[in-house]
């Protein structure tokens, strides 16, 4: 006997979102948004942990962004994200905010990282540029990344949590095949090497140059 039985999976996210300081002073303009996803360690309720690494800790510190920045909080603390909830999250904010779809970017640190490459791979066809830190990575489905989206890599050499190989083979794999690949590894950092990164003012100047469909 054959059957079809149709499921539904919901999921509660609780998220941040920045937005520039000229956004409601440019009612006519389009904005380009960044993706955080953050690691295991900010997992669970409390939005607040949120800001303690990457962009929003950043924009705690008072700097500013000529982007929107989407920060979602993965609700579990021993769980993956839920990609697919993270990208109806994603659709449904550039699809209620003033969203330049050609500039949609994507990055994450730790476990938020692998998310980052999951992302990569399920959803080609959706982020102009992506920075990864630190990530567990899919070398076996490298080949289904949009080869258009130039992607930049960061690791500590010393990282024992996610070991800098786990990159170092994607990168690899990535080069072998043509992809636009910038690798940044940190000599004695260990897997805080977000705390570099995101630190890295080229990195920002290098988003915003991104744009799906530029030459």
């Amino acid at each position: 006997m054959d059957a079809v039985m149709e499921t539904t999976v919901k999921e509660n996210l609780s998220y941040y979102l920045y937005y520039p300081d000229d956004y409601l002073e440019e009612p006519e303009k389009e904005y380009p948004i960044l993706l955080f996803l953050h690691g295991g360690g900010e997992s669970g309720d409390s939005l607040v942990t949120i800001k303690r690494n990457g962009p929003p800790k950043l924009i705690v510190q008072g700097k500013k962004f000529p982007f929107l920045i989407l920060a979602p909080q993965n609700p579990y603390q021993k769980k993956w994200w839920n990609t697919r909830a993270v990208k109806q999250l994603l659709d449904s904010i550039v699809s209620n905010n003033r969203v330049d779809k050609r500039k949609i970017y994507l990055t994450g640190l730790s476990r938020g990282g692998g998310a980052a490459w999951e992302l990569a791979v399920q959803y080609p066809d959706t982020f102009a540029a992506m920075a990864v830190v630190c990530g567990m990575t899919p070398v076996p489905y490298a080949s289904w990344i949009n080869k258009d989206m130039p992607i930049w890599v960061f690791h500590g050499e010393d990282d024992k949590s996610v070991p800098v190989s786990e990159s170092v083979v994607m990168v690899n794999r990535l080069k072998e095949m043509g992809y636009d690949v910038q690798f940044t590894k940190y000599p004695g950092v260990g897997h805080n090497s977000w705390v570099k990164a995101y630190n890295t003012e080229e990195l920002y100047e290098w988003f915003v140059k991104q744009r799906k469909g530029s030459d």
